[in-house]
């Protein structure tokens, strides 16, 4: 099954096609917490989850110092304004 255009509305996403969305964007996903995926570029880390109303991600060890940035995002954005947001990085 191919993924609707990234203009499409997430909530218009099934849940395996975000999934294999997330998995084609280098996230992995948790084995602690299966509605959570983790992803390590070189400047940072991310753990995004797909709670009920809203993707929560959470931005770790980046900079100086123990920081940690924590962004959401509603389901009606685009799949590509939320791909744009998130790789953007803290």
């Amino acid at each position: 099954m191919a993924l609707p255009p990234s203009s499409t509305p997430l909530y218009n996403h099934p849940l395996p096609e975000i999934e294999r969305w997330l998995s084609n964007q280098g996230f992995e996903q948790s084995e602690a917490d299966i509605h959570c995926w983790l992803l390590a570029r070189p400047d940072w880390k991310a753990e995004l989850c797909l709670d009920i109303e809203q993707i929560v991600v959470r931005y770790y060890d980046y900079g100086e110092g123990d920081r940690n940035v924590r962004r959401s995002f509603k389901y009606s954005l685009s799949r590509q304004d939320i791909e744009d947001a998130i790789f953007a990085g803290p």
